[in-house]
């Protein structure tokens, strides 16, 4: 399936699957989840003396190399109990992810929430049920360029190469915003060309003149601007300000199915990022560091010094209109999708989310 969110041209650099495996540990980690170290709450704890009858006591899932996600902090944590994961490997992106729980080889997944978006109004029968990552003053992404380089503004990037992590995505609709609030046309703003390169390489592409802008977040960021002469031309957090950025899908046959399993789901993630949230940054960054270094799964956990914030908006990751609207007024400018032919409330729900319940 075609997950391409804007026209721009682009151009795909081949690389091994262990490249891939190696940008996802050192950035995507900061994003997508956080971990702990132990499970610091029974079950019996967590949901009374009498347990519910799960329609299953297994999800399938796939992770990431040197990160942990929400779910895996929340059966760390003991807030998934009796429930378990089966990790069945790690993905390479977010569009990957959930065109995995498409196919029903796993049983949550998540992307960014423009790729969530193409997914449903391309009729897969998937609904997203929480946020799990996104952009704030802490945790951001931005779009750099070489100190002394000309590029000031939008219109200076028609003609230019832009290195981003993958197509179809977060990277890609940012940069869609910046060229457009610039004032560039539909056929100035196709004059700018998408490089696929690994972020753990856009660095590297931007200083020998491969490209002539890159992004960088988390520790990729940090490290960059350590060993300073880059500038920043503009990040995610300068245009939208505090979103959630992308958010975890589950199967529609399968929340009809597994009701009380995917509800439990969604509550134990939910609690977990709120954990994330009102810890002290150095505990946060402790638990990531005896979890990685202890699963077994030869990680590299440098990067967690690196870790800021949690960057989702709502509480316990609920999600806002807005976070699918902007993306589905997107695709209707670019004549993707009609006016009128998708709704936010047709792609997400808060109804499984205990947040979304004492709110209400």
């Amino acid at each position: 399936m075609e997950d391409r969110l804007f026209r721009f041209p682009r151009i795909h650099i081949a690389t091994a699957a262990a490249a891939l495996a190696q940008w996802l540990s050192l950035a995507l980690w900061l994003s997508l989840g956080l971990g702990g170290c132990s499970r610091s709450q029974p079950a019996a704890e967590q949901q009374g003396s009498a347990s519910p009858a799960f329609e299953t006591l297994e999800l399938r899932y796939q992770g990431y190399a040197g990160g942990v996600t929400y779910p895996e902090l929340a059966e760390d944590l003991g807030y998934l109990a009796p429930l378990q994961l089966k990790y069945v490997g790690n993905t390479i992106s977010g569009p990957q992810d959930i065109q995995t729980v498409v196919t029903k080889d796993i049983d949550f997944g998540g992307a960014f929430n423009g790729a969530v978006l193409k997914l449903v109004a391309a009729q897969a029968p998937v609904q997203a049920v929480i946020g799990y990552y996104g952009v704030d003053e802490e945790t951001w992404g931005g779009f750099y360029v070489l100190e002394g380089s000309p590029i000031v503004s939008a219109r200076d990037l028609i003609g230019k190469k832009v290195a981003v992590n993958t197509l179809g995505a977060h990277y890609e609709f940012v940069l869609r915003e910046y060229l457009t609030r610039g004032g560039l046309s539909k056929e100035e703003i196709a004059q700018v060309t998408l490089l696929v390169v690994p972020p753990v390489n856009g660095e590297q592409a931007l200083r020998q003149g491969q490209v002539e802008v890159t992004t960088l977040q988390g520790i990729l960021r940090d490290k960059a601007a350590e060993r300073g002469g880059l500038r920043k031309l503009f990040s995610d957090f300068d245009l939208f300000g505090k979103f959630t950025a992308g958010s975890y899908v589950m199967r529609r046959d399968f929340l009809q199915t597994h009701p009380r399993t995917a509800r439990h789901f969604v509550e134990a993630t939910a609690r977990a990022i709120e954990w994330a949230r009102g810890q002290p940054r150095a505990e946060v960054i402790a638990r990531l560091e005896k979890l990685i270094g202890g699963r077994g799964r030869a990680e590299d956990a440098s990067a967690v010094k690196y870790w800021r914030s949690t960057g989702v908006a709502g509480t316990g990751g609920q999600i806002q209109d807005r976070e699918f609207g902007m993306w589905i007024d997107w695709l209707v400018k670019d004549g993707q999708l009609s006016p009128g032919q998708i709704k936010p409330s047709d792609v997400y729900t808060n109804e499984l989310n205990p947040f979304f319940k004492s709110a209400s």
